[in-house]
Protein backbone atom coordinates (compact mmCIF):
# COMPACT_ATOMS: atom_id res chain seq x y z
CA UNK A 1 0.00 0.00 0.00
CA UNK A 2 2.85 2.33 0.88
CA UNK A 3 4.56 1.46 -2.40
CA UNK A 4 1.36 2.29 -4.26
CA UNK A 5 1.15 5.67 -2.54
CA UNK A 6 4.83 6.32 -3.28
CA UNK A 7 4.31 5.46 -6.97
CA UNK A 8 1.24 7.70 -7.15
CA UNK A 9 3.18 10.52 -5.51
CA UNK A 10 6.10 10.09 -7.91
CA UNK A 11 3.76 10.12 -10.89
CA UNK A 12 2.14 13.29 -9.60
CA UNK A 13 5.49 14.98 -9.03
CA UNK A 14 6.70 13.94 -12.47
CA UNK A 15 3.55 15.28 -14.09
CA UNK A 16 3.89 18.52 -12.12
CA UNK A 17 7.50 18.86 -13.23
CA UNK A 18 6.56 18.30 -16.87
CA UNK A 19 3.75 20.84 -16.58
CA UNK A 20 6.07 23.35 -14.95
CA UNK A 21 8.68 22.82 -17.67
CA UNK A 22 6.06 23.17 -20.43
CA UNK A 23 4.61 26.25 -18.76
CA UNK A 24 8.07 27.78 -18.42
CA UNK A 25 8.63 27.41 -22.15
CA UNK A 26 5.72 29.71 -22.76
CA UNK A 27 6.42 32.19 -19.97
CA UNK A 28 10.18 32.64 -20.12
CA UNK A 29 11.09 36.24 -20.99
CA UNK A 30 7.40 37.11 -20.75
CA UNK A 31 8.30 40.68 -19.72
CA UNK A 32 10.10 42.44 -22.55
CA UNK A 33 10.77 46.02 -23.56
CA UNK A 34 11.42 46.58 -27.26
CA UNK A 35 13.09 49.88 -28.12
CA UNK A 36 13.05 51.10 -31.68
CA UNK A 37 14.43 54.16 -33.40
CA UNK A 38 11.22 53.97 -35.42
CA UNK A 39 8.15 52.06 -34.26
CA UNK A 40 5.45 51.52 -36.88
CA UNK A 41 2.38 50.88 -34.75
CA UNK A 42 0.03 51.00 -37.79
CA UNK A 43 -2.51 52.52 -35.41
CA UNK A 44 -1.25 56.00 -36.23
CA UNK A 45 1.91 57.73 -37.32
CA UNK A 46 5.24 55.99 -36.63
CA UNK A 47 6.85 56.79 -33.30
CA UNK A 48 10.42 58.05 -33.28
CA UNK A 49 12.48 56.64 -30.42
CA UNK A 50 9.61 54.42 -29.31
CA UNK A 51 9.17 51.69 -26.71
CA UNK A 52 6.86 48.68 -26.65
CA UNK A 53 6.28 46.91 -23.34
CA UNK A 54 5.26 43.24 -23.43
CA UNK A 55 3.79 41.38 -20.49
CA UNK A 56 2.27 37.88 -20.43
CA UNK A 57 2.01 37.63 -24.20
CA UNK A 58 0.20 40.93 -24.71
CA UNK A 59 1.23 44.47 -25.51
CA UNK A 60 1.20 46.32 -22.22
CA UNK A 61 2.07 49.81 -23.46
CA UNK A 62 3.50 51.61 -26.47
CA UNK A 63 4.74 55.15 -26.86
CA UNK A 64 7.71 57.47 -27.02
CA UNK A 65 10.68 56.60 -24.81
CA UNK A 66 10.20 59.76 -22.76
CA UNK A 67 6.65 58.65 -21.95
CA UNK A 68 7.15 54.94 -21.23
CA UNK A 69 9.05 53.87 -18.12
CA UNK A 70 10.71 50.48 -18.50
CA UNK A 71 10.45 48.41 -15.30
CA UNK A 72 13.85 47.22 -14.00
CA UNK A 73 13.15 43.49 -14.47
CA UNK A 74 12.19 43.70 -18.17
CA UNK A 75 14.47 42.21 -20.82
CA UNK A 76 15.41 45.01 -23.23
CA UNK A 77 15.70 44.49 -26.99
CA UNK A 78 16.69 47.21 -29.44
CA UNK A 79 16.19 47.66 -33.16
CA UNK A 80 16.36 50.34 -35.82
CA UNK A 81 12.78 49.64 -36.92
CA UNK A 82 9.97 47.82 -35.13
CA UNK A 83 6.77 46.76 -36.89
CA UNK A 84 3.79 44.57 -36.03
CA UNK A 85 4.38 40.92 -36.86
CA UNK A 86 3.87 40.48 -40.58
CA UNK A 87 0.79 38.65 -41.92
CA UNK A 88 0.76 36.49 -45.04
CA UNK A 89 -2.81 36.79 -46.29
CA UNK A 90 -2.70 33.61 -48.42
CA UNK A 91 -0.24 30.76 -48.28
CA UNK A 92 -0.07 26.97 -48.40
CA UNK A 93 2.83 26.69 -45.95
CA UNK A 94 2.28 24.03 -43.31
CA UNK A 95 0.47 21.84 -45.80
CA UNK A 96 3.07 22.24 -48.54
CA UNK A 97 6.37 21.31 -46.91
CA UNK A 98 9.91 22.37 -47.70
CA UNK A 99 11.10 18.96 -48.93
CA UNK A 100 8.75 19.01 -51.95
CA UNK A 101 8.22 15.26 -51.65
CA UNK A 102 4.88 13.39 -51.69
CA UNK A 103 4.93 12.84 -47.93
CA UNK A 104 4.94 16.58 -47.14
CA UNK A 105 2.69 17.85 -49.94
CA UNK A 106 -0.78 17.87 -48.39
CA UNK A 107 -2.12 21.01 -50.05
CA UNK A 108 -4.11 19.33 -52.83
CA UNK A 109 -6.20 16.14 -53.02
CA UNK A 110 -6.70 15.12 -56.64
CA UNK A 111 -9.32 12.38 -56.36
CA UNK A 112 -12.26 14.75 -56.80
CA UNK A 113 -12.73 18.32 -58.07
CA UNK A 114 -14.86 19.54 -55.18
CA UNK A 115 -14.05 18.80 -51.54
CA UNK A 116 -15.03 21.67 -49.21
CA UNK A 117 -15.05 19.25 -46.28
CA UNK A 118 -11.25 18.87 -46.21
CA UNK A 119 -9.94 20.61 -43.10
CA UNK A 120 -6.66 22.47 -43.23
CA UNK A 121 -5.89 21.75 -39.58
CA UNK A 122 -5.83 18.02 -40.31
CA UNK A 123 -3.00 18.47 -42.81
CA UNK A 124 -1.03 21.23 -41.09
CA UNK A 125 2.50 20.48 -39.86
CA UNK A 126 3.38 23.13 -37.28
CA UNK A 127 7.02 22.08 -37.26
CA UNK A 128 7.69 22.25 -40.99
CA UNK A 129 10.95 24.10 -41.57
CA UNK A 130 9.33 26.56 -43.96
CA UNK A 131 7.38 27.97 -41.01
CA UNK A 132 10.60 28.50 -39.08
CA UNK A 133 12.12 30.12 -42.18
CA UNK A 134 9.19 32.52 -42.59
CA UNK A 135 9.28 33.71 -39.01
CA UNK A 136 12.95 34.57 -39.45
CA UNK A 137 11.68 37.34 -41.77
CA UNK A 138 9.21 38.66 -39.19
CA UNK A 139 6.16 36.77 -40.45
CA UNK A 140 4.07 35.85 -37.42
CA UNK A 141 0.67 34.94 -38.87
CA UNK A 142 -0.33 33.01 -42.00
CA UNK A 143 -3.65 32.36 -43.68
CA UNK A 144 -2.93 28.96 -45.14
CA UNK A 145 -4.62 25.82 -46.34
CA UNK A 146 -5.57 23.91 -49.44
CA UNK A 147 -4.08 25.19 -52.66
CA UNK A 148 -5.87 26.91 -55.55
CA UNK A 149 -5.35 23.92 -57.81
CA UNK A 150 -8.87 22.44 -57.96
CA UNK A 151 -12.39 23.78 -58.29
CA UNK A 152 -12.95 23.46 -54.53
CA UNK A 153 -9.78 22.16 -52.90
CA UNK A 154 -10.72 22.43 -49.23
CA UNK A 155 -10.64 24.75 -46.26
CA UNK A 156 -8.16 27.34 -45.08
CA UNK A 157 -7.04 28.23 -41.56
CA UNK A 158 -5.23 31.07 -39.79
CA UNK A 159 -2.26 30.27 -37.58
CA UNK A 160 0.73 31.79 -35.83
CA UNK A 161 4.11 30.67 -37.14
CA UNK A 162 4.98 29.13 -33.80
CA UNK A 163 4.20 25.98 -31.83
CA UNK A 164 4.86 22.25 -31.91
CA UNK A 165 1.30 21.19 -32.73
CA UNK A 166 -1.47 22.76 -34.77
CA UNK A 167 -3.39 23.43 -31.55
CA UNK A 168 -0.52 25.65 -30.38
CA UNK A 169 -0.57 27.69 -33.58
CA UNK A 170 -4.16 27.95 -34.78
CA UNK A 171 -6.15 31.17 -34.45
CA UNK A 172 -9.07 30.32 -36.74
CA UNK A 173 -9.43 26.60 -37.54
CA UNK A 174 -11.79 27.13 -40.48
CA UNK A 175 -11.31 30.52 -42.10
CA UNK A 176 -12.53 30.17 -45.70
CA UNK A 177 -13.16 27.60 -48.43
CA UNK A 178 -10.72 27.65 -51.31
CA UNK A 179 -12.38 27.90 -54.74
CA UNK A 180 -10.58 28.29 -58.08
CA UNK A 181 -12.30 29.72 -61.14
CA UNK A 182 -9.94 29.61 -64.09
CA UNK A 183 -7.38 27.43 -65.79
CA UNK A 184 -5.60 26.29 -62.62
CA UNK A 185 -8.85 24.83 -61.30
CA UNK A 186 -9.58 22.70 -64.34
CA UNK A 187 -9.04 18.96 -64.57
CA UNK A 188 -7.43 17.09 -67.46
CA UNK A 189 -7.88 13.72 -69.11
CA UNK A 190 -11.59 14.16 -69.77
CA UNK A 191 -12.40 14.75 -66.07
CA UNK A 192 -14.68 17.54 -64.87
CA UNK A 193 -14.43 20.44 -64.89
CA UNK A 194 -12.78 20.70 -68.26
CA UNK A 195 -13.88 24.26 -69.02
CA UNK A 196 -14.53 27.39 -66.99
CA UNK A 197 -18.26 27.21 -67.82
CA UNK A 198 -18.42 23.69 -66.42
CA UNK A 199 -16.59 24.81 -63.27
CA UNK A 200 -19.09 27.61 -62.68
CA UNK A 201 -22.01 25.25 -63.34
CA UNK A 202 -20.68 22.68 -60.87
CA UNK A 203 -20.27 25.34 -58.18
CA UNK A 204 -23.77 26.67 -58.78
CA UNK A 205 -25.18 23.14 -58.63
CA UNK A 206 -23.63 22.55 -55.22
CA UNK A 207 -24.99 25.81 -53.85
CA UNK A 208 -28.47 25.15 -55.26
CA UNK A 209 -28.45 21.67 -53.76
CA UNK A 210 -27.51 23.09 -50.36
CA UNK A 211 -30.23 25.74 -50.65
CA UNK A 212 -32.85 23.05 -51.23
CA UNK A 213 -31.75 20.75 -48.43
CA UNK A 214 -34.54 20.05 -45.94
CA UNK A 215 -33.89 21.00 -42.31
CA UNK A 216 -34.37 17.38 -41.19
CA UNK A 217 -32.15 15.94 -43.93
CA UNK A 218 -29.27 13.73 -42.73
CA UNK A 219 -26.15 15.78 -42.11
CA UNK A 220 -23.03 15.29 -44.17
CA UNK A 221 -19.68 17.07 -44.07
CA UNK A 222 -19.98 18.65 -47.50
CA UNK A 223 -23.53 19.84 -47.03
CA UNK A 224 -22.71 21.39 -43.66
CA UNK A 225 -19.91 23.45 -45.21
CA UNK A 226 -22.12 24.77 -48.01
CA UNK A 227 -24.81 25.58 -45.47
CA UNK A 228 -22.34 27.80 -43.61
CA UNK A 229 -21.41 29.51 -46.86
CA UNK A 230 -25.07 30.21 -47.67
CA UNK A 231 -25.64 31.48 -44.13
CA UNK A 232 -22.73 33.90 -44.69
CA UNK A 233 -20.83 32.35 -41.80
CA UNK A 234 -17.86 31.31 -43.95
CA UNK A 235 -16.48 33.09 -46.99
CA UNK A 236 -15.25 31.63 -50.22
CA UNK A 237 -11.67 32.45 -51.10
CA UNK A 238 -12.06 32.63 -54.87
CA UNK A 239 -8.87 32.50 -56.89
CA UNK A 240 -9.64 34.13 -60.24
CA UNK A 241 -7.03 35.78 -62.44
CA UNK A 242 -8.66 36.63 -65.75
CA UNK A 243 -11.31 39.35 -65.91
CA UNK A 244 -13.76 36.73 -67.22
CA UNK A 245 -13.27 34.60 -64.10
CA UNK A 246 -13.32 37.56 -61.72
CA UNK A 247 -16.70 38.56 -63.14
CA UNK A 248 -17.98 34.98 -62.78
CA UNK A 249 -16.99 35.05 -59.11
CA UNK A 250 -18.80 38.35 -58.56
CA UNK A 251 -21.84 37.04 -60.44
CA UNK A 252 -22.12 33.87 -58.34
CA UNK A 253 -21.62 35.82 -55.10
CA UNK A 254 -24.51 38.10 -56.06
CA UNK A 255 -26.77 35.25 -57.19
CA UNK A 256 -26.46 33.40 -53.89
CA UNK A 257 -25.88 36.39 -51.58
CA UNK A 258 -22.67 34.90 -50.23
CA UNK A 259 -19.45 36.47 -49.02
CA UNK A 260 -16.25 36.06 -50.99
CA UNK A 261 -12.68 37.28 -50.98
CA UNK A 262 -11.10 37.65 -54.41
CA UNK A 263 -7.68 36.06 -54.66
CA UNK A 264 -5.00 36.56 -57.30
CA UNK A 265 -6.92 38.90 -59.60
CA UNK A 266 -4.12 39.39 -62.15
CA UNK A 267 -6.48 41.30 -64.44
CA UNK A 268 -8.12 43.31 -61.65
CA UNK A 269 -7.16 46.56 -63.34
CA UNK A 270 -9.53 45.82 -66.23
CA UNK A 271 -12.59 45.33 -64.01
CA UNK A 272 -11.64 47.57 -61.13
CA UNK A 273 -14.96 49.46 -61.04
CA UNK A 274 -16.89 46.18 -60.81
CA UNK A 275 -14.69 44.94 -57.95
CA UNK A 276 -15.15 48.23 -56.10
CA UNK A 277 -18.93 48.09 -56.56
CA UNK A 278 -19.03 44.57 -55.12
CA UNK A 279 -17.40 45.67 -51.88
CA UNK A 280 -15.33 42.49 -51.71
CA UNK A 281 -11.65 42.69 -50.73
CA UNK A 282 -8.77 41.37 -52.81
CA UNK A 283 -5.74 39.34 -51.78
CA UNK A 284 -3.44 40.44 -54.58
CA UNK A 285 -1.39 38.02 -56.62
CA UNK A 286 2.26 37.90 -55.55
CA UNK A 287 4.17 40.71 -57.23
CA UNK A 288 6.82 38.18 -58.25
CA UNK A 289 4.37 35.69 -59.78
CA UNK A 290 5.39 34.12 -63.08
CA UNK A 291 3.59 35.99 -65.84
CA UNK A 292 2.12 33.43 -68.21
CA UNK A 293 -1.14 31.69 -69.05
CA UNK A 294 -3.96 33.08 -66.96
CA UNK A 295 -1.50 35.37 -65.13
CA UNK A 296 0.00 36.83 -68.32
CA UNK A 297 -1.53 40.27 -67.64
CA UNK A 298 -0.42 40.65 -64.03
CA UNK A 299 1.15 43.94 -63.06
CA UNK A 300 3.57 45.07 -60.38
CA UNK A 301 1.20 48.01 -59.95
CA UNK A 302 -1.95 46.00 -59.18
CA UNK A 303 -1.77 46.83 -55.47
CA UNK A 304 -1.28 50.55 -56.05
CA UNK A 305 -4.18 50.63 -58.52
CA UNK A 306 -6.49 48.93 -56.01
CA UNK A 307 -5.37 51.41 -53.35
CA UNK A 308 -6.09 54.34 -55.65
CA UNK A 309 -9.56 52.93 -56.35
CA UNK A 310 -10.30 52.57 -52.64
CA UNK A 311 -10.51 48.77 -52.69
CA UNK A 312 -9.42 46.83 -49.60
CA UNK A 313 -6.50 44.54 -50.34
CA UNK A 314 -3.71 42.55 -48.75
CA UNK A 315 -0.56 40.85 -50.04
CA UNK A 316 0.31 37.17 -50.11
CA UNK A 317 3.04 34.65 -50.83
CA UNK A 318 0.63 32.50 -52.84
CA UNK A 319 0.91 28.94 -54.05
CA UNK A 320 4.37 28.08 -55.36
CA UNK A 321 4.60 24.67 -57.04
CA UNK A 322 8.40 24.76 -57.16
CA UNK A 323 10.94 24.79 -54.36
CA UNK A 324 11.39 26.50 -51.97
CA UNK A 325 7.56 26.25 -51.98
CA UNK A 326 6.91 29.75 -50.70
CA UNK A 327 7.63 33.39 -51.32
CA UNK A 328 8.09 35.94 -48.53
CA UNK A 329 5.49 38.70 -48.07
CA UNK A 330 8.14 41.06 -46.73
CA UNK A 331 9.68 41.04 -50.21
CA UNK A 332 6.25 41.25 -51.84
CA UNK A 333 5.50 44.40 -49.85
CA UNK A 334 8.88 45.88 -50.76
CA UNK A 335 8.21 45.29 -54.46
CA UNK A 336 4.75 46.85 -54.16
CA UNK A 337 6.31 49.85 -52.41
CA UNK A 338 8.66 50.25 -55.37
CA UNK A 339 5.73 50.21 -57.76
CA UNK A 340 3.30 52.86 -56.64
CA UNK A 341 2.43 52.11 -53.01
CA UNK A 342 3.67 54.30 -50.19
CA UNK A 343 5.81 52.64 -47.54
CA UNK A 344 2.99 52.90 -45.02
CA UNK A 345 0.40 51.40 -47.38
CA UNK A 346 2.74 48.56 -48.35
CA UNK A 347 3.40 47.77 -44.71
CA UNK A 348 -0.34 47.95 -43.94
CA UNK A 349 -0.96 45.37 -46.69
CA UNK A 350 1.02 42.82 -44.67
CA UNK A 351 -0.12 43.95 -41.22
CA UNK A 352 -3.33 45.79 -40.28
CA UNK A 353 -5.12 45.67 -43.64
CA UNK A 354 -4.40 41.95 -43.93
CA UNK A 355 -5.69 41.42 -40.39
CA UNK A 356 -8.89 43.31 -41.19
CA UNK A 357 -9.59 41.27 -44.31
CA UNK A 358 -8.97 38.04 -42.39
CA UNK A 359 -11.14 39.23 -39.49
CA UNK A 360 -8.41 38.99 -36.84
CA UNK A 361 -7.60 42.68 -36.35
CA UNK A 362 -8.86 42.49 -32.76
CA UNK A 363 -5.76 40.45 -31.98
CA UNK A 364 -3.02 41.24 -34.50
CA UNK A 365 -1.99 43.66 -37.23
CA UNK A 366 -1.02 46.68 -35.14
CA UNK A 367 0.96 47.51 -32.03
CA UNK A 368 -1.72 48.53 -29.57
CA UNK A 369 -2.30 47.91 -25.89
CA UNK A 370 -4.06 44.60 -25.27
CA UNK A 371 -3.26 43.00 -28.62
CA UNK A 372 -1.10 39.93 -29.04
CA UNK A 373 2.57 40.76 -28.63
CA UNK A 374 3.63 39.90 -32.18
CA UNK A 375 6.52 42.08 -33.34
CA UNK A 376 9.18 42.14 -36.05
CA UNK A 377 12.49 43.95 -35.51
CA UNK A 378 14.83 45.16 -38.25
CA UNK A 379 18.29 46.71 -38.44
CA UNK A 380 17.17 49.15 -41.14
CA UNK A 381 14.35 49.95 -43.54
CA UNK A 382 12.37 46.66 -43.76
CA UNK A 383 11.98 47.11 -47.51
CA UNK A 384 15.68 47.49 -48.25
CA UNK A 385 17.35 44.35 -49.58
CA UNK A 386 20.34 44.67 -47.24
CA UNK A 387 18.18 44.93 -44.11
CA UNK A 388 17.94 41.98 -41.73
CA UNK A 389 15.11 40.91 -39.47
CA UNK A 390 17.00 40.84 -36.18
CA UNK A 391 14.21 39.40 -34.09
CA UNK A 392 10.66 38.07 -34.16
CA UNK A 393 8.31 37.93 -31.19
CA UNK A 394 5.11 35.88 -31.16
CA UNK A 395 2.69 35.91 -28.24
CA UNK A 396 5.36 37.66 -26.20
CA UNK A 397 8.00 35.00 -26.89
CA UNK A 398 11.24 35.57 -28.75
CA UNK A 399 11.00 32.95 -31.49
CA UNK A 400 13.72 34.20 -33.82
CA UNK A 401 16.73 36.34 -33.02
CA UNK A 402 20.04 37.29 -34.61
CA UNK A 403 22.70 37.37 -31.93
CA UNK A 404 25.50 39.74 -32.87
Amino acid sequence: MKNGKRITKNIFLSALALFTFHFSLFTIQAQIAVKGETVWTMAGEPINNGVVLINRGKIEAVGAANQIKIPPDYKILTAKVVTPGLIDAHSVVGLAGYMNQPHDQMQIETSAPMQPELRAIDGYNAEDRLIEWLRSFGITTIHTGHAPAALVSGQTMIAKTFGKEVEDAVIVPTAMISVTLGESGLASGGKSPGTVSKAAAMLRAELIKAQGAKPDAPKDLRGEMWKQVLNREIRLLVTAHKARDIMTALRIAKEFNIKIVLDGASEAQTVISEIKASGFPVIVHPTMFRAGGETESLSLETASKLKKAGISFALQSGYEIYVPKTRVVLFEAATAAANGLSQKDALAAVTLDAARILGIDNRVGSIEKGKDADLAMFDGDPFEYTTHCTGTIINGQIVSEIVR
